[in-house]
């Protein structure tokens, strides 16, 4: 009784709600609240830090501040968020804004004297209360498609202020502004057996569970045959009334034999607990077939605060003469749920399904483990996996085969390869590389004498990479002895095929100028707007180099009259 009065008592405080202002924050948006993406989604590598909010598939659209505050950080990154505006107000919380087009007035001007003197596209500034003071609902930028977008939208998050956890926005009574009247989705459930000596439903390798709607609008899963310990996993969605996308799911409960025994509920966490998310999913599944089945046990604990667990870790251990259930419950922030029950027996039937082949190298998790074969070696910390697992690793034809990146590591391992074909002046220009299908990934490269070593996370193919190839500076249209009076802008398209941009910088007349960056369609482009052009003739200079040191400059002449 003890047993049952403790997790009665430990799931109702752990999921308790901190009292979140609910009417402090209003809509950055003009526009009714759409959600391209919520609070906890699984995105690779992360959990989603905010909500995406949909800007009618156009850039433009005026974001405003939530409430008064002041611009305590700006970020313009040709990566990530893009260019984001980090607002922090007095009630101990601070608003985010990513992916815009540009920020306005005060903001702007800031941003831009900070580019020309710090002469770079990316620029990160910290500022202190009273340098850029924003009331509520003011005009701070407009909504775009910068940085790591795939599609025109404003990023929006919510962060604590102490200690820099992010928040679901839900919190702060933005539920009110969307309706959402849909039950979540389950579309798998998957069994896992967890031992060499577990078997469910005559197989050793997870199964798939078939689902019946039952008449109460629950489901019913297939009765799962098993001895020893099993696990299960998910794989859900949830939509609203007014997005139609697929979201994430805001809270996932399991029971066994009516007792909580697992489960997650996404209010808050820290930036420090994002790659988790590759223990929390069955990595490898994702990676064969995209599917992010969410696994409802941890078969070696990690660290993901929002996770609450029973002493078993949401394990199940299916016993002799003992007929059990489990039962899976998913809800969205309205509490609108979904439940399935899977009936569970113990009985040990033939093998009908074998275990995968296993290979001869072993990973203990919790140990260090080194590798080494030919020139090339492999070191993993301790702690590096999340779980033990079997190791594929072969050195073929100077290339290092390091299993595959069906199992995720969660913090940094070393690569070193002893080059024996390069001489000393090419090896200024090798780097190792990943080696994908159709592409050669650029790894940052310590060198010293013959030896390469690299720090990475994910496991794969690798080698050595000689890059002498420099960068490339191409136009649409020369602009070379014309008039560009009825031009606002000149735009260029750069690239490198192997170890990629490592700097750009523009030069007019003999002034450096910002260039502002697109990864996604690999466009530089400088404003005239900013004053730099001079009347009439103008000398042009563009210099790109890549991570290896080649270089590229182009040079062109154009007029240009202000007087119009």
């Amino acid at each position: 009784m003890r047993f049952n009065l403790f997790f009665i008592l430990f799931y109702g405080s752990v999921f308790a709600q901190v009292d979140y202002p609910k009417d402090y924050f209003s809509p950055p948006l003009d526009i009714p609240m759409q959600l391209s993406g919520n609070f906890g989604e699984l995105r690779p590598n992360h959990f989603h830090a905010g909500f995406d909010l949909k800007t009618m598939q156009r850039e433009g659209l005026e974001v405003h501040a939530v409430a008064d505050g002041y611009v305590s950080r700006i970020k313009i990154s040709t990566f990530g968020n893009g260019k984001t505006i980090y607002i922090t107000h007095s009630n101990g919380y601070t608003s985010v804004y990513g992916h815009l087009q540009r920020a306005t007035d005060a903001i702007e001007d800031f941003i831009k004297k900070t580019h020309y003197e710090e002469q770079s596209f990316e620029i990160e500034k910290y500022l202190k209360p009273g340098e850029l003071v924003v009331t509520k609902g003011q005009t701070i930028g407009f909504s775009g498609n910068s940085g790591a977008s795939e599609g025109p939208h404003l990023h929006f998050e919510f962060r604590d202020n102490v200690t820099e956890n992010i928040i679901n926005p839900m919190l702060f009574g933005f539920d009110k502004f969307l309706k959402d009247t849909k039950k979540p989705i389950i579309y798998n459930i998957y069994v896992y057996p967890l031992d060499n000596e577990t078997l469910v439903n005559q197989s050793k390798r997870p199964l798939l569970l078939n689902l019946v709607l039952q008449r109460d609008g629950t489901y019913l899963a297939d009765k799962v045959i098993a001895n020893g310990r099993i696990g299960f996993g998910i794989n859900t969605f949830d939509y609203d009334d007014v997005s139609f996308n697929k979201n994430g799911v805001y809270k996932v409960q399991t029971f066994y034999n009516g007792m909580p025994n697992f489960g997650y509920q996404f209010d808050t966490y820290s930036f420090d607990e994002m790659r988790f998310i590759n223990a929390l999913i069955d990595y490898s599944m994702y990676k064969k077939t995209l599917q992010r089945v969410q696994k409802l046990f941890m078969k070696s604990p990690f660290n993901l605060s929002i996770i609450k667990t029973d002493a078993r870790n949401g394990i199940v251990n299916v016993v002799p003469n003992l007929t059990t259930q489990y039962r899976v419950e998913v809800s969205d922030f309205y509490g609108n749920l979904t439940t399935v029950t899977i009936p569970i027996v113990n009985e040990v039937l033939p093998v009908i399904i074998t275990k995968e082949p296993v290979s001869k190298y072993f990973v203990k998790a919790k140990n260090e483990s080194n590798f080494t074969k030919e020139n090339m070696s492999v070191f993993f910390p301790p702690n590096t996996f999340y779980e033990d697992f079997n190791l594929n690793f072969d050195v073929i034809n100077d290339t290092l085969f390091l299993h595959s990146d069906t199992v995720p590591a969660h913090s940094n391992f070393t690569i070193e390869i002893e080059d024996h074909k390069f001489s000393e002046a090419q090896r200024e220009k090798v780097f190792i590389g990943s080696i994908g299908a159709n592409k050669i990934g650029y790894n940052h490269t310590f060198r010293k004498d013959s030896v390469f070593k690299i720090n990475v996370k994910t496991l794969g193919k690798y080698a050595l990479v000689l890059d002498i190839i420099p960068p490339k500076i191409s136009i649409s249209k020369s602009i070379e002895g014309k008039w560009l009076t009825d031009k606002k802008f000149i735009q260029f398209t750069i690239s490198d095929d192997l170890s990629g941009i490592k700097s750009y910088n523009g030069y007019l007349n003999g002034k450096w100028i910002l260039f502002e960056y697109d990864n996604k369609t690999k466009k530089i482009t400088h404003n005239f707007s900013d004053g730099i052009v001079a009347e009439g003739s103008n000398e042009l200079k563009i210099i790109v180099m890549d991570n290896l040191g080649n270089s590229t400059i182009f040079e062109t002449q154009f007029f240009r009259s202000q007087k119009q």
